[in-house]
């Protein structure tokens, strides 16, 4: 008999029970809340007078509801509260926690056990007895150090002893087994878990991040850290835990809107947006490169992305030189009606003439240009015209623009009105003075660069230089594959969200598209803009058996090779096949096709090349899926898709139909895109060639 184990579950079931209490205590109080709720703002509503006719009457009537609305807004932080605490109840619910750590706090005190799940749990006298995985006690779990370690608070180190670190494998209220141990990647949980069939999702295994992922998720808030990980390490689990890390860090602050997420495709997307609310959050802004051109309005323009980064680099020397002329200006006007000129906007302009053209020198001038805007509202107001076509707005209309009906009885209070109105009327033309649309952005462009037209990243980035970053309320952009963005997109990147901090991760081994930038150019764009550049490595495979591992490390510089590791045991060594002539290949791939269809999990054949695709697809019939960008990643089967959509994505099996020397050269790229096409595998991979083997590839 395991005694540990009996104890264990004996605790489990009484946290289970806790949890249990604690998500119907708050059912019960959140019904309850709301229908009291609504009850006393019915009271309240019944109590309030609408009367504005007279000035008194009015800021009565408005007092009183600004009263309502403070009541209001405080039955809503009080429900959000509770949804908040019932969500993580919920949460836990499907598996309690995965962890344990046993701390001596202080030297002549009892040893502390503290258990660490996905998010964190107090009792009724507000102590914890569940720890989130981004508290800060719970790194020492992360930590992988026996005996005194540390960890910090508030930006101070505690220490403390270790003196067991205990995981858990808890199916709700069920403990199927424990496991101590020192070092991760000698757990047979983490080895278990690895070793499970894939899923359509990413999975988001807190329990087994490993003490170089912890580095990434746990490091210091810096302008920008480059994360260089071979494939399989997890940088796109890492990438999410860090978001998630910072969203528990920061939770007073931090809103999902203020965190950008780049992706490679769609289909990514849809393959990890499970992963944030599993841990508890809330999904950022995830965007592809095309989305966020699309969400400027420049998607009808040529993309630039494989430009020149040299004419960027023009464009940022010549705006520092130039002037802006009033032909380079473009009046405000809302609906017809004109309410900032050209020439207004130049003497702006002119009136801080010693400041050189950028960021600085527009927003002075975007200041100047509200202030005018202001009393351009204040002189509209007093217009007749502008007075008649308020006083004519049917009830609809006015409860838009005054949240009540009006009838004013004065002059004065009928220019007061209207100054409302006029205010919310025209409130775009402040909005076009922040966009900074006041500036013909294609004409100066043009100029510069002595063009007829502009692509969308050189007139994105002229104007981030001549007018500065657009989205000052974004705090964190992540990059995930960066290693096949191009300097170009680097470069708009880096300035068009100037005052974010950035974690780019990527494998420079797994570069495949032409023109993308180097890991040093990475590093030359984002240290000009942001300072300096941190760095960290992620060395160790949690994808792929050491057999396919060890081939995909085949391709790589011998002295990066050595480096690599794989924590999983020995699995199926793998298929390299060269069929003689089309038959023999439709055959073999037949074959291969047809075991991976009998087996359990996702298998993918990667090609090249779209027309590969096709053709394939024609010869294979129903018995694959062809993907596109717009599909979801199914849980099992077999799917075609090309090596671009692979990207980022993992299988159970890998068939590489195109392994011969048309598609795999022997070329550094070609090199790279194999690197990456054999590495998507977990499991199995086959490499499957008509009539020659890739010359990257000497068959066993």
């Amino acid at each position: 008999m395991d005694e540990a184990f009996e104890q264990e579950q004996a605790h489990l079931s009484e946290v289970y029970a806790k949890l249990e209490q604690i998500r119907d205590d708050l059912t019960a109080d959140i019904e309850s809340d709301h229908e009291g709720a609504a009850q006393d703002l019915r009271d309240m509503s019944e109590e309030i007078r609408f009367n504005f006719s007279s000035h008194d009457e009015t800021m009565e009537t408005l007092a009183a509801i600004e009263t309502l609305n403070s009541v209001i807004d405080a039955y809503n932080q009080y429900h959000d509260f509770k949804l908040d605490e019932l969500r993580r109840a919920i949460l836990l619910l499907r598996q309690p926690y995965f962890a344990k750590v046993t701390l001596k706090m202080r030297p002549g005190r009892p040893p502390r056990d503290v258990y660490i799940g996905a998010a964190g749990m107090t009792d009724e006298r507000s102590i914890p007895f569940i720890v989130d995985w981004r508290s800060p006690v719970a790194e020492t779990y992360y930590n992988q150090q026996m005996g005194e370690t540390s960890y910090l608070v508030d930006g101070k180190v505690r220490t403390v002893e270790l003196m067991l670190r205990r995981q858990f494998d808890i199916v709700r209220d069920k403990l199927n087994m424990y496991f101590d141990t020192t070092v991760a990647i000698e757990d047979s949980l983490l080895l278990s878990a690895l070793k499970a069939n894939h899923t359509e999702k990413l999975k988001a295994i807190t329990a087994t991040i490993q003490r170089e992922q912890n580095t990434v998720v746990r490091h210091e808030d810096v302008p920008v850290l480059l994360v260089s990980g071979i494939a399989g390490s997890g940088k796109t689990s890492v990438m999410l835990q860090r978001i998630a890390y910072l969203f528990y860090n920061e939770r007073k602050t931090l809103d999902p809107k203020q965190v950008f997420l780049f992706t490679p495709n769609q289909m990514f997307v849809r393959y990890i947006d499970t992963v944030l609310p599993t841990l508890g959050e809330s999904n950022p802004q995830t965007v592809t490169w095309d989305g966020f051109m699309a969400s400027l309005g420049l998607s009808d323009r040529n993309s630039g992305a494989e430009g020149d980064a040299a004419e960027l680099a023009e464009l940022e020397a010549a705006v520092s030189g130039m002037e802006i002329e009033q032909a380079d200006l473009r009046e405000i006007a809302i609906d017809g009606v004109k309410l900032l000129t050209t020439a207004q906007i130049k003497n702006a302009l002119d009136k801080f003439s010693r400041i050189p053209v950028g960021p600085r020198l527009a927003a002075l001038v975007e200041e100047e240009l509200h202030e005018k805007l202001e009393r351009r509202f204040d002189a509209l107001a007093k217009d007749d015209e502008i007075q008649e076509e308020m006083l004519g707005l049917d009830i609809d209309d006015q409860l838009e623009y005054f949240d009540s009906t009006i009838a004013p009885y004065d002059e004065e209070e009928t220019r007061a009105l209207a100054r409302i109105y006029v205010s919310k009327r025209f409130a775009s033309a402040h909005d076009a003075i922040d966009t900074a649309a006041w500036l013909r952005i294609d004409r100066i462009g043009m100029r510069l660069l002595g063009r007829s037209d502009l692509t969308a990243a050189e007139w994105l980035y002229t104007k981030l230089l001549v007018a500065g970053g657009q989205a000052k309320h974004v705090r964190y952009v992540m990059v995930d594959e960066v290693q096949d963005y191009t300097a170009v997109q680097l470069m708009v990147l880096a300035r068009y969200f100037s005052q974010a901090h950035f974690l780019l991760l990527g494998d420079e081994n797994q570069a495949i598209f032409e023109h993308a930038a180097s890991f040093d150019e990475i590093r030359a764009i984002f240290s000009k803009v942001h300072g300096d550049v941190a760095e960290c490595a992620l060395t160790t495979s949690y994808r792929s058996s050491p057999e396919i591992t060890a081939l995909f490390a085949s391709l790589l510089d011998e002295g990066v090779a050595r480096n690599l590791s794989s924590v999983q045991r020995e699995g199926t060594k793998p298929q390299v096949i060269v069929a003689p002539d089309r038959d023999g290949y439709l055959a073999e791939l037949r074959r291969l096709v047809e075991e991976a269809s009998g087996e359990d999990g996702l298998a993918a054949i990667i090609v090249q090349r779209k027309e590969t695709a096709h053709w394939l697809k024609k010869q294979l019939g129903d018995s694959v899926r062809a993907l596109e960008r717009t599909d979801t990643l199914p849980a099992r089967g077999v799917v075609l898709l090309t090596l671009a959509l692979a990207k980022g994505l993992e299988f159970d099996q890998v068939i590489v139909a195109d392994a011969d020397g048309r598609d795999y050269p022997e070329t550094p790229l070609a090199r790279r895109r194999l690197y990456t096409a054999i590495s998507r595998a977990m499991h199995k991979v086959a490499l499957l060639a008509q009539g020659e083997l890739t010359p990257l590839m000497q068959e066993p």
